[in-house]
């Protein structure tokens, strides 16, 4: 009678092992990423306030462009971490390089529709006459860093399969010095202004890419897996992204949905719904990490063919997300006297900020189960079932979001609704999780 609790509590230790060995680096590069923006904020805002507006629009642009793509490093994950669930580290890579290689073709067709556009683009965004020069100049320069930056992310889905989140770890801050050295060094040094530090970008991207590469070629000639582009596996890879291109392009959606709301309800308002979004998108780093270790470690259980097991790691990662949340949203609660005026002075805003803050901290154990089953279902493949949930998801948060303003709501109402959203996800993906039917096992899905 006694063994039993003793192998529950030996298997909760292994997972929680797992969790933190793979989740902790994740973070980490996780957090590395924004820096880089952050970096060259600090150094293109000393040049003039047209600079820093046009490379606040060019930002914006490129970040779009490379989240959309970023099912590259979700489905690589999952392909990969399966192969090596099978012991088939040949098949593992091979597969891995079947992602780097559309990872490529689409950065070159990024390129060459944003060369010509890009005028246009910043048009679309409503620079200003002064601006638009400067945020025309960064985003021409920095798409030829696109490539580099989708060959990262399909690399960085290859190590996290093998179950490595280290090396991205160390990749990423490798990155964001180069970054910072080389922005500075040819934006004063060189005197290129606003063109100096896209180029230092790009010359940052395409260095974690070969570094990226190499250790991914390294491992391929290791275990003798080809090299040379394949037609199927990249046509495979291709098609494992559409449904998670969906879910993505949803949650964008999602998300400007909200913000225009917002800019309906007044400057106020809006300006609290910034500083309240960049909260909610740190925290968000946090739970995303213990996503992409479910990611890895699912992936690894269901290609061992070890349904049990991938079953006991799903509801540790669950109970993981939840304490997260809590403690997140108990820091949130605590420190919003002290987060607030880091960002306005303005009295006004902060008395819109700090109901809707409350909402949020509410949500975080919410949030929590929602990123954990999110990483779960993509270890598993579950591609179809996390677009079809995003789009129902996006079908009920855009009219309750849309009749904020026309209710007399506020910001604490529209959060409401992003908490309603929340809501949703969760309870469509957790009766995904336990209707058992993503858990299909074998080397593919």
């Amino acid at each position: 009678m006694t063994q039993a609790p003793a192998t529950a509590k030996g298997t909760r230790r292994q997972h929680d092992r797992e969790i933190v060995a793979l989740a902790v680096p994740a973070f980490g590069a996780l957090v590395a990423e924004p820096l880089f923006v952050m970096a060259d904020s600090a150094i293109v805002g000393h040049l003039g306030t047209a600079q820093l507006a046009g490379l606040g629009i060019a930002s914006a642009l490129l970040t779009t462009a490379v989240s959309i793509f970023v099912f590259l490093a979700y489905a690589t994950t999952a392909a990969v971490a399966r192969r090596v669930g099978a012991g088939d580290l040949q098949a593992a890579i091979r597969q891995g390089m079947d992602g780097i290689w559309l990872a490529l073709l689409l950065g070159a067709a990024v390129i060459a529709t944003v060369l010509p556009t890009a005028p246009g683009l910043v048009e679309l965004f409503g620079a200003s006459d002064t601006a638009a020069p400067y945020a025309t100049t960064y985003l021409r320069i920095s798409a030829l860093g696109i490539p580099a930056m989708l060959v990262v992310l399909a690399a960085t889905g290859v190590l996290r399969g093998l179950q490595d989140t280290r090396t991205p770890l160390y990749v990423a801050v490798a990155g964001f010095v180069a970054n910072a050295a080389l922005n500075a060094g040819l934006v004063y040094g060189v005197g290129l202004g606003i063109a100096g530090s896209a180029w230092g970008t790009v010359i940052a991207q395409w260095g974690m890419a070969a570094v990226y590469l190499t250790v991914v070629v390294r491992g391929a000639r290791r275990h003798g897996a080809s090299l040379r582009p394949d037609a199927s596996g990249i046509r495979a890879s291709a098609q494992a992204g559409v449904p998670l291109l969906v879910r993505t392009l949803s949650l964008r959606a999602i998300l400007m949905i909200a913000t225009a709301v917002a800019a309906r309800l007044g400057d106020a308002d809006i300006a609290a719904h910034q500083i309240i979004l960049s909260l909610w998108s740190l925290l968000a780093f946090a739970l995303d990490a213990i996503a992409i270790a479910g990611q890895a470690i699912i992936g690894r259980y269901l290609g061992a063919d070890d349904a049990e097991g991938a079953r006991g790691a799903c509801r540790r990662m669950v109970e993981w997300g939840i304490a997260v949340g809590v403690v997140l949203g108990i820091l949130v609660v605590v420190t919003r006297p002290v987060f607030l005026p880091l960002f306005t002075s303005d009295s006004v805003v902060k008395d819109a900020a700090l109901p809707a803050l409350v909402i949020v901290a509410l949500s975080q154990p919410i949030s929590g189960i929602v990123f954990v089953l999110d990483g779960v279902l993509m270890g598993a493949g579950d591609g179809p079932y996390l677009a079809w949930a995003m789009v129902v998801t996006l079908a009920v948060f855009t009219p309750v979001a849309l009749l904020v303003p026309t209710l007399g709501g506020g910001l604490t109402a529209l959060w409401g609704a992003m908490t309603l959203m929340m809501t949703v996800r969760m309870l469509t993906l957790w009766l995904r999780a336990r209707s058992g039917r993503w858990i299909v096992t074998g080397a593919t899905r």
